[in-house]
């Protein structure tokens, strides 16, 4: 496509929707909002613009439609699958002028906000009312509702809170063929058919954009406590989780390596959280008031010999000290160009499924770092190949790549996703088959068909063209 002589007129045309100063074709600004935190797809969009209400985004989807134009959008920029990169002259649309609290229903707890909307802003508000966001991972203070819903973001309190769908009482999307949609209204009974509303979430922007949503609050949570275990062997620690649910309720129940800790506490200066090292550590959080009923657990465990040591806050700044063990290891292992696996299988089916990985891993990564960390108390693994030193980026992105169908077979036999909480986008869009059935994707490709009948809304993610 040769992009440079076709700008111009496409930037005239932009221009019949919006002001000049919120169209944008320099190129480091192009470089900017046309990627996500995925760095093996090349960036190529024509233009970047700047809604900033609901009427100019279903104009500028009637125009994409009338002109031959394909949008991709953009919001906090954490996505890790390419869902957000636009590599072929699509135009950009960025959501970050779209920020607003719009109101709050004290009686429903359901706040309505914009779709750019940063995800700790929604929090902070949460807090202001004596509520709470509870939908929280390490990108929150970047990322946006918007792609949040997009992309079902989960994060670190699923095993109590769930995923963002649990907490989404209504959207307003403007579809592909340029419709304005509100979706369900804030209801928390509706049974007058077809949720739509739920279509949109966790569709990566593939059937139309979300431009308002109404979230639900809860409660304010009570003081936690954090407690991080050291264990042996990784089939131990669902009988670990299994003890600890028995007497108390968890918020969070996280598992590292031996090797992330490692490269958290060298990149951070941290301390170990007890002195001999383990092969894995889980990371516990749990209302206070079950401070008694947690330690009793951990005695149970430590007698069982699961459990080789642990140790426990007695602070929110303690807590944060061990959250803190967990928390960084993305950022601790940035620098190594990680190729990052997003995998999920049933709870029960973690153990087995892990046994499965370690061998291929052994097997097609002998001498390179792999560096697991996740959810265990959802099912979802995080598989981080670090690049080895001498070894191009592009050639690392090949080989991963390559050897992904193997890793994605061994989900396919335990019945899982080969995409927990990162969406499809580009990145695994070609292994959308080992995790769907022939007939899903054939029904979600007519979903498409329907909404976005010219295929104008973030094309070729999710959905091989």
């Amino acid at each position: 496509m040769r992009l440079g002589r076709q700008v111009p007129r496409i930037v005239e045309q932009l221009h019949t929707v919006f002001p000049a100063k919120r169209v944008k074709t320099t190129p480091q600004v192009l470089a900017t909002w046309g990627g996500d935190w995925t760095r093996s797809f090349p960036i190529a969009p024509s233009a970047v613009v700047f809604p900033e209400t609901i009427q100019e985004v279903a104009a500028l989807t009637k125009l994409a439609n009338e002109a031959g134009l394909q949008l991709v959008p953009s919001g906090g920029r954490t996505g890790l699958s390419g869902g957000a990169v636009a590599s072929h002259g699509e135009v950009v649309v960025s959501f970050e002028r779209m920020n607003r609290i719009l109101g709050f229903d004290a009686a429903d707890r359901v706040v309505r906000c914009q779709a750019g909307v940063v995800t700790q802003a929604l929090q902070a508000y949460a807090a202001e009312q004596g509520l709470c966001y509870p939908v929280d991972f390490a990108s929150s203070g970047t990322s946006q509702i918007g792609g949040n819903v997009a992309t079902n973001a989960g994060g670190i309190k699923v095993i109590r809170y769930g995923l963002t769908r649990d907490w989404i009482a209504g959207l307003t999307v403007v579809t592909g063929a340029g419709d304005v949609l509100e979706l369900n209204r804030g209801l928390v009974k509706n049974a007058t058919g077809y949720d739509l509303r739920h279509l949109f979430i966790g569709a990566e922007g593939t059937l139309g954009f979300v431009v308002e949503a109404d979230v639900r609050l809860t409660e304010a949570p009570p003081p936690s406590r954090v407690m991080v275990l050291g264990l042996d062997r990784f089939a131990d620690i669902l009988k670990v989780l299994a003890a600890f649910q028995s007497r108390l309720t968890l918020s969070a129940f996280e598992f590292f390596s031996e090797l992330a800790l490692g490269k958290v506490l060298a990149h951070r200066q941290l301390t170990r959280p007890f002195e001999k090292p383990a092969a894995f550590y889980a990371l516990l959080e749990f209302d206070a008031a079950a401070e008694e009923a947690a330690l009793a657990a951990f005695e149970d465990v430590l007698a069982a010999g699961w459990v080789g040591d642990g140790v426990a806050s007695r602070s929110d700044a303690q807590a944060a000290s061990l959250w803190a063990l967990r928390e960084g290891i993305t950022e601790s292992i940035a620098a190594e160009t990680p190729y990052k696996n997003d995998l999920a299988v049933r709870v029960s089916a973690v153990p087995a499924f892990l046994d499965d990985v370690d061998q291929l891993v052994a097997e097609h990564y002998p001498d390179w770092q792999v560096c697991w960390f996740g959810h265990i108390g959802d099912g979802n693994l995080h598989l981080n190949i670090l690049k080895p030193a001498g070894l191009s980026v592009d050639a690392f992105y090949r080989r991963c790549h390559g050897i992904s169908p193997n890793l994605f077979e061994a989900v396919r036999k335990r019945g899982g996703s080969i995409s927990a909480e990162h969406g499809v986008g580009l990145l695994k869009r070609d292994f959308l088959s080992y995790t769907r059935s022939g007939a899903e994707i054939d029904i979600m490709r007519a979903v498409k068909k329907v909404l976005d009948p010219n295929g104008v809304m973030n094309p070729g993610k999710l959905l091989a063209d």
